[in-house]
């Protein structure tokens, strides 16, 4: 009888030191990995933690002379709040600011539609196997290589009064003056620029892509474009997804291009980081400072959503899988226990 409750109290202990030894292990590597991420999180703090909170207090200050609460004439750095805020939105910059965001807006979501589309139809093209394939994939990459500020002088030249964009047209179209075909000029130029970035992250993931998958597809039936919707897509949705939003950080912060093709202080195309330069030019570095805090939110803004919203499935996929590993170990263990228990 003793040796018959001794058993299952033995097989309990034995089976619930394997699972102590499994939790220590799991805290001790999770603070091996905290300790060789350190140093990478503190250089972090110091590159990009620093300087923005250097700049949202700098926006909380104005420089030059000013009158104070008793009317006296004050000069240096003035401590004014959210008085640069206010300007920003409400105050005497209020309009050059919404036009700057709307720009900003207009060819973010502008540049990067055409570019995804554009991308994607080069890394098919440059996927296949054909002759002279490596020539077609450097001739589609050289104006990813190009300088943006040499790109936008040569865009310049083309959209001349006289250029080469007229001659094709037959029309004379000021495409570098401020209007709207100003604004048409920077989304062409920027098209063409930073469509070859795009094709050659999402050819990088139609290479992983196994053969076998087409091949099967073609045997159940599938016609190209069912491949393209059905297999090619959603494979590749994850380098995608990654060159989308790169690109979208990028457009956000747009302003050399603009700035050589059509040139600064027109309306047309001023973005947020070409206002705040011009603030900043004019000594006004609370007010620049101000801009590009807000600019920052911005993009931060976008990222989250970016990724909330196109990468919540993904995440979930991932912990439904995990819970269901976790709910299987757990029924085999508890099995395994009842059998243990029925043969003592």
């Amino acid at each position: 009888m003793t040796t018959t409750e001794s058993a299952p109290a033995a097989g309990t202990a034995a089976a619930g030191a394997p699972r102590g030894r499994g939790k220590g292990d799991v805290q001790g590597t999770r603070r091996l990995a905290a300790l060789l991420l350190s140093p990478t999180l503190l250089v972090l703090a110091l590159v990009i933690g620093y300087p923005v909170l250097a700049g949202f207090r700098e926006s909380l200050y104005a420089r030059g002379e000013g009158l104070d609460a008793d009317g006296f004439v004050v000069e240096g750095d003035r401590f004014v709040g959210l008085d640069n805020y206010t300007a920003i939105f409400q105050g005497d910059r209020a309009d050059a600011f919404w036009n700057a965001f709307s720009n900003t807006t207009f060819f973010t979501l502008t540049t990067v539609v055409l570019e995804t589309v554009i991308g994607v139809a080069m890394a098919l093209i440059m996927q296949q196997a054909f002759r002279g394939r490596a020539l077609v994939r450097a001739s589609i990459l050289v104006p990813w290589a190009i300088p943006t500020a040499i790109s936008g002088l040569l865009w310049r030249w083309i959209f001349q009064a006289d250029g080469a964009a007229n001659a094709v047209l037959r029309q004379e179209i000021l495409w570098t003056a401020d209007g709207f075909p100003a604004k048409m000029a920077v989304v062409i130029a920027e098209v063409w620029k930073t469509s070859p970035f795009i094709g050659l992250l999402v050819l990088a993931g139609l290479q992983m892509i196994p053969r076998d998958v087409y091949e099967a597809a073609r045997v159940d039936g599938a016609g190209p474009v069912q491949q393209f919707f059905r297999i090619t897509l959603p494979l590749v949705k994850p380098a995608l997804l990654v060159a989308v939003l790169f690109r979208m950080l990028d457009v956000l912060r747009m302003f050399d291009l603009p700035a050589v093709l059509i040139g600064v202080n027109q309306k047309s195309v001023e973005t947020l980081t070409m206002i705040a330069w011009f603030e900043a030019s004019n000594l006004r570095y609370g007010s620049a400072a101000a801009y590009a805090t807000v600019l920052f939110l911005y993009i931060a803004l976008i990222a989250y959503l970016f990724v909330k919203l196109l990468g919540a499935d993904i995440i979930g996929e991932a912990r439904q899988k995990t819970g269901h590993r976790k709910t299987g170990r757990a029924r085999a263990v508890r099995s395994a226990r009842g059998g243990r228990r029925a043969a003592a």
